[in-house]
Parts: structure tokens; C-alpha cells; sequence
């Protein structure tokens, strides 16, 4: 509406023809658009919506859009771009990458379980190491890659890396902590005194996999989303059933690979907490794709900071006259034991980033190409 209120003022008049002058104000978006899409994508993210497009005389955005883009002259000598598609080759490249982390993390855990003392350290090392350069990687190319006009934020992955470091050994402190524990250092495997909880890691490193394929899959619904609507309420009502099921197999598939996984390794299988971690990071993941940052580095960071803080309430209450500090933690533990914690933090959270990327990738706006003006 400010773009609109803006157009008004600087229109003299009695002009005859409001679109004239909306598409000399946006003249570099219509000139470079590859069709009308795209244009009406960019009037959505200045302002324009389908009430507001009644006064162009025109019944959605989209019949606007299609206006512009048939007004703007075009070379027909000079083909135009084709619009950005994924070749057999490329994504050939992005799908590898994709299982580099899950296999580099399969393959530390087995370094882990042949190895001991000083050796199992440097294999620790060199695993995190891999797995970490395999998952930067993954996130630079394909489908799970940021838009090109966002700035890096390391803020969002410290915050991710410190859930994860929960994911691994969190659960293990904290039911040695309300026991009075612990009494040494993790020794790297599930029977120490202060136990790993690797299932959920490995399940969740493979699963960055069927996250590119989702997130694949949903811009490719989303265009096509975009091509079939005619306003855009049509469209943000048909875009929030697809990104709600795009969630749910990406979840069904992390409960099948944390199946797999915890057999695999005799581990118990922590369901709800790696479910809600998978989905919390996926969500955050998908809307720093298309361009929202903020909503999911504040996310994250408080929920990482809630599971630090109640970690350390078992300690803290080993200070005099600070009995009380446990309390809650320790109910917590002992009804629904140590990972009721993390599938509480992380599942509340992930339904916020839910809630969150329904209303902001149901915008045709969250979806303009990288080299669009937002």
C-alpha cells in the first residue's frame, strides 16, 4: 500500500492511464522479467495486491502483471531467458552432496566403535570435521542453498550446531545430572558414565537428503502453484497444503531413517524429540531459503538457549539453598524421562516456524528469482 499511496502522489491529476505510470515505476522489473510471474511476484513484494489492483483496473495482480509484461518492448530478434530450470547434470551434483553428511557421519561412528583411547579422539575430530564441511557444502548448492542476496548468517548455524551438540549429548548429562552425575567425561559410546545419544545425530545427517528432495519438490509445486492461480488468495490457499505436506514426508522420512538407525546401533529410538528437531531445523532451513532470516536465527536461538539453561538447573541446584532450581527439570526427567525436554523445546518451536512459513512462503513475493528486487 505504500508503493500505491507513493504511485498516487507523484501521478498528476487526471491521468488517463494508471498502469502507464506503474510500469515507469517499475520498469526494471518489468524489462527484466522472464514472464508475468515474476512481475507479479515483485508487485506483491512492493505492496500491490489484488484489492489494491482493482484500482488499475484490473480484477488480481496477475491479470496487472500480464499487462505490464505485454506493454514493456521486447527484441523479439534476442530470445528471452529461458526461466531456471534444474538440468539431469546439476541435479545430479546437489543429490550427492546431499548424502555426503549422512555417509560421512555413518562413517565416523564406525571409526568411533574400532577405535579407543587417544585414536578415537582424532577419529572424533576428523569425523565432526568432514561431516561439517560435507553439510556446508550441501547447503551451498541445490535445492537447501540461500538466495544469493543474503547476506551469510553465522548466528543461525551456531545456533543449529549447539542443538545438535544437545541432540548428541544433552540427553545423557541431563539424566546423569538429576542423578547426582556425572563422574567423568563421555567416553564416546552409550555405556559410559556420561552416554552419547548417536542415533538421532547419524538420522538426522542423512537426513539432509530427503530435505533437498522437499524442498525441491516444493518449489516445483509452487511454480506450478504460480502459473495455474489467478489472484493471489488463490494462490497462498493452494501454496499452505503443499508446504504442510512437503513437512510431513520430510518427517516420515526422518522417523524411517531414525528406525533404521537406532537398530542399526542399539539405541533406543528418541521419536518425538528427533522429529521435532528434524522438523524444527528443516522449517528454519526453508524459510532462510527463500529470503526470512530473522524469524528463524531468533527461533532457534531460544530454543537452544531454553535447553541450555534447564541443563543447568541440575547443577545449579547444587549450590546451598538452590534445592529448588531442579524441580521442574526433575519432574520433567522422571515422568517422561531425559528427552521429554528437547521434543518439548524443539516441537513448540518448530509449530511457531510452521505457523510462520505459512503465512510467509504463501506469498507469490517469497518465491521471485534471487535477481528480483524483494
Amino acid at each position: 500500500m505504500t508503493d500505491l499511496g507513493e504511485l498516487n502522489r507523484s501521478t498528476p491529476p487526471g491521468a488517463a492511464d494508471p498502469v502507464k505510470a506503474l510500469l515507469h515505476r517499475h520498469r526494471d522489473l518489468c524489462e527484466q522479467a522472464v514472464d508475468p510471474l515474476e512481475i507479479a511476484a515483485g508487485l506483491e513484494a512492493h505492496g500491490i495486491t489484488d484489492r489494491t489492483a482493482a484500482r488499475f483496473r484490473h480484477r488480481d495482480v496477475f491479470s496487472l502483471a500480464e499487462e505490464l509484461y505485454a506493454r514493456v518492448p521486447r527484441d523479439d530478434a534476442s530470445p528471452r531467458p529461458a526461466p531456471a530450470t534444474t538440468s539431469p547434470r546439476a541435479r545430479g551434483g546437489w543429490a550427492v552432496l546431499t548424502l555426503l553428511p549422512g555417509a560421512l557421519c555413518v562413517a565416523t561412528v564406525i571409526a568411533l566403535r574400532l577405535t579407543h583411547g587417544q585414536t578415537r579422539l582424532y577419529a572424533a575430530a576428523t569425523g565432526i570435521l568432514a561431516v561439517t564441511l560435507a553439510l556446508r557444502a550441501a547447503l551451498r548448492r541445490g535445492p537447501l542453498s540461500a538466495r544469493t542476496d543474503i547476506p551469510p548468517r553465522s548466528a543461525t548455524a551456531s545456533w543449529s550446531c549447539c542443538l545438535l551438540g544437545y541432540a548428541l549429548l544433552g540427553d545423557g548429562l541431563l539424566g546423569t545430572a538429576v542423578t547426582g552425575g556425572p563422574d567423568g567425561l563421555p567416553d564416546g559410546t552409550a555405556e559410559g558414565d556420561w552416554p552419547l545419544t548417536v542415533a538421532p545425530v547419524v538420522t538426522l545427517a542423512l537426513s539432509c537428503a530427503p530435505a533437498a528432495w522437499a524442498a525441491h519438490f516444493l518449489a516445483a509445486r509452487v511454480r506450478r502453484r504460480l502459473a495455474s492461480s489467478r489472484g493471489l488468495e488463490d494462490f497462498s490457499a493452494s501454496v499452505r497444503p503443499v508446504l504442510i505436506g512437503v513437512s510431513v514426508l520430510f518427517l516420515g522420512a526422518v522417523a524411517g531413517l531414525l528406525t533404521a538407525t537406532s537398530a542399526l546401533l542399539d539405541e533406543p529410538p528418541a521419536l518425538p524429540s528427533t522429529l521435532a528437531l528434524g522438523g524444527l531445523l528443516f522449517l528454519a532451513r526453508l524459510l532462510t531459503i527463500h529470503g526470512f532470516t530473522h524469524a528463524p536465527r531468533v527461533i532457534l536461538a531460544v530454543t537452544a538457549t531454553a535447553q541450555m539453561t534447564a541443563l543447568a538447573m541440575p547443577f545449579a541446584a547444587r549450590l546451598p539453598g538452590c534445592d529448588a532450581l531442579a524441580t521442574p527439570v526433575q519432574t520433567l526427567t522422571t515422568a517422561w524421562g531425559p528427552a521429554a525436554l528437547p521434543a518439548l523445546t524443539c516441537g513448540a518451536a518448530a509449530l511457531i516456524l510452521l505457523i510462520h512459513a505459512s503465512r510467509k512462503l504463501a506469498r507469490a513475493s517469497a518465491h521471485i528469482r534471487p535477481e528480483q528486487p524483494r
